[in-house]
């Protein structure tokens, strides 16, 4: 009896109360937003707070032309929703969308036109961008087609990996440029499942985080620049402009045009986390693909242009993105729509941190007035879906706003260091004086982040933006000629030294130089305190051919070379035990700031500084030369990194170690490899314990411990 009632309410639940064009429908519920799949039905919810009225269309997969269009009844709207269940629609293989009507006056904001078919903005997948590359026919109506997607995925046993902040080595890569290249030697390149293919190498590498540029669904054919050399069409490489952001991007998937994109990403991190390597997310919610008044209208502007984004009193949109629009992130609608956008890809990919692409945005009213108290960071902060995600942001914008050190944090956010960045850079240069900076910046900032500690710091040379490593060591200025812009484009103050030639060069002089540079930049990298993170490629020195701003170049220009995994490998083995070097030494992850206490268990303080001579440091403008000293709280060893960015060699006098101590040999960039570096726990003692010669524009790192390294140091 109890099954027959369930049943009946089944189907109580399922009837519909209305017919509209021919389907039946009832009201639905106005939350969640977007399609989903109800007993006998989807149920379609979308928000616009001045459309007049309000239509679904509906297409079969693929077709050109609506099968359906329904009005949504006046009394299926509650607020500012309008919500329907349509029943027996075949939910695999329809595509669907919008037409808002309202007014026309874009004085006041508002720019409806019910000639137009929408996306929806929670739409879970989106058609119509299947393959990377295709030029799609831009006269169809419709360009990007919302779809219906289950939650059917079996994630088995997988759970957050928390690692924690301080222990992560971050992994910047590009999805497409990670193995599209021919010599990447995997069965489906340039997508989720070529990636998937690469998890040994990470693996191997040591990293336990890879942070993937944006992967929400984007246009990249909407870039109408081509190479004015070669006439080849450029395109929307990094993705930044975004169209969809809930759905994954189709082209990034082996599977995409079977609309299997969403599992194909589930199936990538999955396997990540199984081996130890958490996902952090590139998000872009600045600004939107739609660009400023004469930018296409695919979603927003349609629906709920005043809402969106913010607008000048003339109507104009804001452009503190440097792209056409900014999104209006703390109006209340917004808000929510961000954080629902994040809870999703939390719950519904496992995805275990994000970062925000011009965050400070995110801190601006609605006006553009940057908020002593931005509901939004703190909404996100606070949020019990992403509690313990990590939170990163990149504190600046294009409007002039630079919160390094200053971001609203909550007690949850990180930033990207640009200090960090510049600093290490024109230390490795040469410039004059850095070195008192350069000991705040591998200190952990805290001059920054004292009250944050050291883990708020995401510490990094290089990131997709700008000049790669093996670049800011071959190129005094930018070559970003094959972009189209006349060279214009691009960041022009990059710190870079070209070691005394403009790009390539036979001068062997010039190029042992310049990978000397690189490993003294890894070196430095890996031993400051904060999170570090390598830009994909550096570890094996892959160049852009002096172009700092590859946004457009889907072409070996920005792939990851795979030879270069052999013809470098000196740069890799390098990389790899500077890592495995990170990982054993917990004094150089220290959440807290060091204070210069003395560590009783071995009468040396937790950092100290050096010169030429132990114990003085040289803090004048023509120092080029430092040395620190690190202990930690809980182990014996003792980390010493003496940094000369002079051209000259020096004598190091080591400080003197507790007893029963001595001075090991863990690298030294100026030696030729492989005696550059060894394996954690087989460092060499010195024969000379109390000196060390450290080479012109070197790097030297040395472990004080016992004989006996299992009897000291971390695991």
């Amino acid at each position: 009896m109890s099954e027959t009632r369930s049943e009946q309410v089944l189907r109580v639940d399922a009837y519909p109360t209305h017919e509209v064009g021919g389907y039946r429908v009832r009201a639905g519920k106005p939350f969640p937003f977007g399609a989903n799949v109800v007993p006998g039905g989807v149920s379609f919810s979308v928000f616009s707070d001045q459309a007049t009225s309000m239509t679904l269309v509906i297409y079969k997969r693929g077709e050109p032309e609506p099968m359906a269009e329904l009005e949504f009844p006046e009394e299926f709207r509650t607020g500012s929703v309008f919500a329907m269940t349509v029943f027996g629609l075949d939910h695999e293989n329809i595509e669907y969308g919008y037409r808002a009507d309202g007014p026309y006056d874009p004085v006041t904001g508002h720019r409806f036109d019910a000639r137009q078919v929408l996306s929806d903005p929670y739409a879970r997948l989106i058609a119509g961008r299947d393959v990377w590359g295709v030029e799609p026919d831009y006269s169809r109506g419709y360009q990007y087609r919302s779809r219906v997607c289950l939650q059917d995925f079996d994630w088995g046993d997988d759970t957050p990996l928390g690692i924690p902040a301080e222990d992560l080595v971050v992994y910047e890569a590009h999805v497409r440029g990670f193995t599209r290249h021919p010599n990447s030697r995997v069965t489906a390149p340039g997508t989720f499942a070529g990636l998937r293919e690469k998890i040994p190498y990470l693996k191997e590498l040591g990293v336990n985080c890879v942070e993937l540029l944006p992967v929400f669904e984007f246009d990249e054919c909407d870039n109408p620049r081509s190479n004015p050399e070669t006439g080849e069409k450029l395109f929307d490489y990094w993705g930044y402009n975004t169209v969809s952001f809930f759905a994954p991007k189709a082209g990034y998937a082996a599977t995409g045009r079977y609309g299997m994109q969403g599992d194909e990403f589930r199936t990538l991190i999955k396997d990540l986390h199984a081996a130890g390597i958490e996902v952090i997310l590139d998000v872009v919610f600045n600004h939107t693909a739609e660009g400023n008044e004469l930018g296409p209208t695919i979603s927003f502007k349609g629906l709920d242009n005043a809402t969106y984004y913010m607008l000048t009193p003339e109507g104009y949109y804001f452009n503190f993105s440097g792209t056409g629009n900014t999104v209006n992130c703390n109006h209340p609608v917004v808000r929510n729509f961000v954080l629902d956008c994040l809870r999703h890809w939390v719950a519904d990919y496992h995805i275990d941190g994000f970062r925000f692409d011009l965050a400070a945005i995110l801190g601006r009213s609605l006006d553009g007035t940057p908020l002593p108290n931005p509901p939004l960071l703190e909404l996100l902060a606070y949020d019990p879906v992403l509690r313990h995600t990590k939170l990163i942001a990149e504190a600046w914008d294009a409007g002039g706003l630079y919160e390094v050190g200053n971001f609203p944090a909550y007690g949850r956010w990180a930033e990207w260091n640009g200090k960090y960045r510049d600093t290490v850079r024109r230390f490795l240069k040469g410039d004059p004086g850095v070195t008192g900076e350069l000991a705040t910046r591998i200190a952990g900032s805290p001059d920054m982040y004292s009250s944050r500690g050291t883990a708020a710091s995401v510490n990094f040379l290089t990131a997709h933006d700008g000049f790669t490593l093996a670049d800011l060591v071959s190129y005094n200025d930018k070559h970003n000629e094959a972009n189209g812009e006349g060279n214009n484009d691009g960041a022009n103050d990059n710190n870079s030294w070209n070691c005394g030639a403009e790009g390539p060069t036979d001068d062997p002089a010039v190029n042992a130089l310049r990978t000397r540079q690189m490993k003294n930049a890894l070196a430095i990298l890996l031993t400051s305190q904060g999170i570090p993170m390598l830009l994909s490629g550096d570890e094996v020195g892959r160049s852009q051919q002096g172009n700092n701003n590859t946004y457009c170049q889907d072409n070996e220009l920005s792939w990851f070379d795979w030879d270069l995994v052999d013809n470098n490998a000196e740069l890799l083995r390098f990389t790899r035990e500077m890592i495995a070097f990170r990982g054993r030494h917990r004094e150089l992850r220290s959440t807290s700031h060091p204070t210069g206490q003395v560590r009783e268990h071995l009468g040396l303080p937790d950092i100290s500084w050096h010169g030429e001579r132990a114990w003085q440091p040289d803090w004048s403008d023509d120092s080029r030369l430092v040395a620190v000293a690190r202990c930690g709280a809980g182990d014996d060893d003792v980390v010493y990194v003496a940094m000369n960015a002079h051209w000259e060699s020096h004598d190091l006098e080591l400080p003197a170690l507790p007893g029963g101590r001595s001075w090991h040999l863990f690298a030294d960039t100026g030696a030729e490899a492989p005696h550059d570096i060894r394996t954690p726990g087989t460092e060499p003692e010195l024969d000379n314990a109390g000196k060390y010669l450290i080479g012109p524009r070197s790097v030297v790192i040395l472990v004080g411990r016992t004989n006996d390294p299992d009897t000291s140091g971390t695991p």
